[in-house]
């Protein structure tokens, strides 16, 4: 017998193809406003397949939107400089708006160094100190990628979040802390967890918001999650079942928080689908800072 649902399922692919629908036509409106489209350029270091998979990804979604993609491909040998130097060249290329590099960097290259480099207004994935310290102060900024498609898909089922309780599972840079900030900013109580946490379950029996991106798979039981609460798992990950094949799970116990949640996002097709629709928008929001830093630029997904 299959399980009685209750929650809500956030359609993550749904709402990303509502987003990259509002890029594609400010795509449109910006190239006939300049004459120029938005461009991207993705740095890809060595050969990771899991990369390889999600800048090809990247480059299709980009060229659909009606975005010029430019695709650098560098030996898992490069030496830092050499990919600091390319870094310099897309900084002072007018028809580059957006530069990522596509991470994990092999061995031997200082990441921080590699991020810091990126001019701030062409920093798309939001992760340099400027960008992380704008958002931080409350000001405009770059936002990360996933954060900024996690914070969309909970406005998708919840109007009002002034005074609900809020718990970040995981505090990466990438993720947990940036979630957090938002999470504030829209005047929710919030609370990070993480590894050294010690009360965790209780935490989340109290969350009206529960976002969990710790990369441990099924960490969040279904039985801790407070009835009627909002889950976003940003976790993914494959596990073996009984049989011998693998399933793909995220930090959250699905099954078994569909009897507690209001809603709740699935893995795959929940977050998965957002951080390249941001990407995205945030490619569209820095083209129209750099050519026009004046212009008031309206937030796309909101």
């Amino acid at each position: 017998m299959g399980v009685l649902m209750s929650a809500q399922l956030i359609d993550g692919k749904a709402a990303a193809a509502r987003l990259r629908e509002q890029v594609a036509a400010g795509v449109q409106d910006f190239a006939a406003r300049y004459d120029r489209v938005p461009g991207l350029a993705v740095i890809l270091v060595g050969r990771d397949p899991a990369s390889d998979v999600y800048v090809r990804n990247k480059v299709r979604e980009t060229e659909a939107v009606g975005m010029r993609s430019f695709e650098y491909r560098l030996p898992a040998d490069v030496g830092e400089r050499e990919v600091l130097d390319r870094i310099d060249a897309l900084n002072a290329d007018g028809a580059v708006h957006g530069i990522l590099v596509q991470l994990p960097l092999p061995k031997g290259i200082d990441v921080n160094r590699v991020i810091e480099r990126i001019d701030p207004s062409k920093d798309v994935d939001g992760f340099t100190v400027t960008n992380t310290g704008r958002l931080a102060a409350g000001l405009d900024a770059l936002v990360p990628c996933t954060p900024a498609g996690v914070m969309i898909l909970i406005k998708s089922v919840r109007e009002q979040l002034a005074g609900l309780n809020a718990l970040v599972v995981g505090a990466s840079n990438i993720v947990g802390k940036p979630m957090a900030r938002l999470l504030l900013r829209e005047r929710c109580t919030v609370t990070i967890a993480h590894s050294k946490t010690t009360d965790l379950e209780q935490r989340c029996r109290a969350a009206d918001i529960l976002v969990v991106a710790t990369g441990v798979p099924e960490m969040v039981r279904g039985e801790w999650v407070k009835p009627g609460a909002t889950v976003i798992d940003v976790g993914i990950s494959r596990v073996p079942r009984g049989d011998g094949t693998t399933k793909l799970v995220g930090d959250v116990d699905f099954e078994g928080a569909l009897q507690n949640a209001g809603a709740i996002t699935p893995v795959p097709g929940g977050v998965g689908p957002m951080t390249i629709a941001c990407l995205l928008a945030n490619t569209l929001t820095a083209a129209e800072r750099l050519v026009n830093p004046v212009a008031a630029v309206s937030e796309l997904g909101e």
